[in-house]
């Protein structure tokens, strides 16, 4: 069975020293007075020299596809060592890695991918190195699980030119995105139904005519990242800021969007996995430390049997996660029902066991000082973003019924 090795424990031990000098003293900024993540996030590139690996990653992505190599779903040279920051700071604060996995993960992932070398060089790097910010932009008010049929954001031909208007909501980044990947259903008049269009992929930089990112949005939980609407009024763009310069491109489009999701529902049970750890952490040493009627609440069975199951759904969760890193190194990808249901399960649990952990803690699980209040929020998203639960149910079954 796989473990983590003595290398991946010392990486571990290293972040975790990072989270606890770095980012701890700043939650309340992040939490509560409105403070961007990204100078965090960059300092723990710095640190950690993430931003050279990062150019080092693109400029081999770069040489494959300028020699027509196929691109590759991800560098599988050590998944585990890529997941364990995702573990660590969903240990802490969740929304920076929903911040980051947007701006790295989605946002340059497609362009990397999916554009031409020339679209790389101009986007792609410096999102991956953190010197700039992206967004990935799919979702609208009236299409958040429906996100492809439902999508009313238009792109008409105007000359060499397209012509953009729409809205897009709960984008990640949105509010501050230097980089925006921004999808858009073609209306070419050719009288085909709204939702059976072509979808093409432009990118957009802060600031162009008709480009309005609104103020982030006030939520529930994941204070760390920022989310908010964009607006597009008659955006014009040049075939240039065509993804892949093509309105065919390999894997373009909808199989794009599709691609983005699988990797994203993987990831999430990744950050459930830092957020069960610390919730388990944190109840058991609560546990042992409260005192009621004389008696340690730990040694009362209600207590017992929550911490139980607590650690119950972290191995099974923790047992997932390995099991992807495992397959992953061995460049297999988790297909459409399998990350489906890594997602659905690893989030119904996050969200259980971060609750459990509130009531162990009792009135203080209520206070935000004891921070398993905050890691209850935080956990509640991952049971609607990338897909909601209820999305996940169908994308399973429908994958066993076609076996």
């Amino acid at each position: 069975m796989y473990e983590w090795s003595e290398e991946h424990q010392a990486i571990i031990a290293v972040v975790r020293r990072f989270v606890d000098e770095e980012i701890r003293p700043h939650l309340d900024d992040l939490e509560h007075n409105g403070v961007p993540p990204y100078e965090i996030l960059r300092k723990m590139y710095d640190t950690f020299g993430l931003k050279d690996m990062a150019r080092e990653s693109f400029e081999r992505q770069l040489a494959r596809k300028v020699s027509g190599e196929p691109a590759r779903e991800r560098d599988t040279s050590d998944a585990s060592a890529q997941l364990i920051s995702t573990i660590e700071l969903c240990r802490v604060s969740p929304g920076l890695v929903t911040s980051l996995g947007v701006s790295t993960g989605l946002a340059a992932g497609t362009i990397n991918k999916l554009g031409t070398p020339e679209q790389m060089r101009r986007w792609g790097l410096d999102l991956m190195t953190l010197d700039k910010i992206g967004a990935w932009a799919i979702t609208e008010p009236d299409s958040g699980s429906d996100a492809l049929g439902g999508m009313r954001t238009s792109a008409i031909r105007d000359g060499d030119d397209y012509i953009l208007n729409g809205q897009k909501t709960w984008i990640t980044n949105g509010p501050y995105a230097d980089t925006l990947v921004v999808y858009a259903k073609l209306d070419d008049a050719s009288g085909d139904n709204v939702r059976n269009r072509k979808v093409l992929t432009f990118i957009l930089d802060k600031g162009m005519p008709g480009l309005e990112q609104a103020r982030p949005m006030r939520k529930m939980g994941q204070h760390g990242s920022p989310t908010g609407e964009v607006f597009l009024s008659d955006v014009r763009v040049g075939r240039d800021r065509l993804l892949g310069e093509s309105e065919e491109p390999k894997g373009g489009g909808r199989q794009s969007a599709k691609d983005n999701f699988v990797a994203e529902r993987a990831g999430v049970a990744a950050m459930a996995l830092g957020i069960i750890e610390e919730c388990v952490k944190l109840s058991i040493e609560y546990a042992k430390n409260r005192v009621l009627w004389g008696t340690p609440i730990g040694d009362y069975q209600l207590v017992q049997l929550k911490l139980a199951q607590m650690e119950i759904a972290r191995i099974n969760v923790r047992n997932m996660v390995f099991a992807h890193i495992e397959r992953s190194s061995k460049g297999a990808v988790p297909t459409f029902a399998e990350a489906s249901a890594m997602k659905l399960y690893a989030a119904q649990a996050a969200c259980q066991v971060a609750d459990d952990a509130i009531q162990i803690f009792g009135g203080n699980g209520y206070i935000a000082e004891f921070r398993v209040e905050q890691l209850s929020r935080d956990a509640r998203v991952l049971r609607i973003y990338a897909g909601t639960d209820e999305m996940q149910v169908i994308a399973i079954a429908k994958d066993l019924l076609r076996s």
